[in-house]
């Protein structure tokens, strides 16, 4: 199954977490909502993303090592550009952090968060 999803995550504490390339990025305290697209195994992707141990390999996989996932909201689409349709939106309301999850799309992140 093809879909969309958006992870809800608690960051408890402002903190400094190297993101592959990226490099160095402080976290504040608060939720943030992180959009994603799995065209192929929605439902492995999501348990990928739940699992506590697995190889680093997307900017997520760095930030879930030191957050908690609070929920996932999902939506199954084999259209692409959902996910961007989705960041788009949140862009709208909340603020974001720069280049995280979107480095295979035009948009300026995938990562959105609401200081608590």
């Amino acid at each position: 199954m093809a879909g969309v999803y958006v992870i809800l995550i608690w960051v408890k504490r402002k903190r400094k977490i190297r993101i592959g390339k990226l490099g160095p990025l402080v976290f504040v305290r608060g939720l943030y909502f992180y959009v994603g697209r799995a065209l192929k195994g929605l439902e492995a992707r999501i348990e990928r993303h739940l699992r506590k141990t697995k190889m680093q390999f997307w900017h997520i996989d760095y930030l879930l090592e030191y957050s908690k996932i609070w929920g996932i909201i999902y939506l199954r689409t084999s259209n692409k550009k959902k996910e961007c349709n989705v960041a788009f939106r949140l862009a709208k309301k909340f603020k974001s952090v720069r280049n995280f999850g979107s480095s295979d799309c035009r948009c300026t992140s995938h990562l959105f968060f609401k200081p608590i």
